[in-house]
């Protein structure tokens, strides 16, 4: 019974990290391409639905694997913030894998733990949510205290920035897409 459990336990872990492979290629394809306003991050959707589902260790296994892929993005595609998520890029060092890892995990987490309390349509919302806004604040937060010293001071204005636009768009998308697909993931 063990060996059916992990079996459906890796199963489920393969095809979120599908679906969550496909969103990253899908919007890094949208976004980069068209002249959008925003550049909301997506990927994060199905961890907090994994999350609220599976569990937190299935959510914090999605999250570690979201995490990997920003290493892995920021590694082969070299922005001006690469940096921050790679630690194989210059400028790049341990904490740069810690930013792009443990707020990911997390986001696997806390989502869980906010839907358990509030088993209702407003639960699921602030999961969604909470979700999002975990990314946004420790990401943001792992920036500031660990990379503010390569802004010269400026790091307030790219904080603000991020904030500004993409995260709030992220929290209003994950809110809504999670009170979705969460009960209708459910039924089945």
């Amino acid at each position: 019974m063990r060996n059916k459990n992990q079996s459906q336990s890796i199963a489920t872990i393969a095809i979120f990290f599908a679906v969550m492979l496909v969103i990253h290629l899908l919007s890094s394809f949208i976004f980069n391409w068209l002249p959008l306003p925003i550049k909301p991050t997506l990927v994060h959707i199905p961890v907090i639905i994994a999350s609220i589902i599976y569990g937190p260790k299935t959510g914090g296994i999605l999250g570690g694997l979201m995490g990997l892929m920003s290493v892995i993005t920021n590694t082969i595609i070299i922005l001006p913030t690469s940096y921050l998520f790679s630690p194989f890029v210059p400028n790049g060092n341990f904490s740069s894998f810690v930013i792009a890892i443990l707020p990911r995990v997390l986001i696997g987490i806390f989502p869980y733990f906010v839907y358990k309390i509030l088993k209702n349509k407003v639960g699921l919302l602030l999961a969604g949510g909470i979700g999002s806004l975990t990314n946004t604040i420790f990401v943001l937060t792992g920036i500031f205290l660990l990379f503010s010293s390569v802004y010269d001071g400026n790091i307030q204005k790219l904080l603000a920035t991020v904030i500004s636009s993409n995260s709030i768009a992220e929290l209003i998308i994950a809110s809504f897409m999670t009170s979705i697909i969460v009960p209708r993931i459910e039924k089945i």
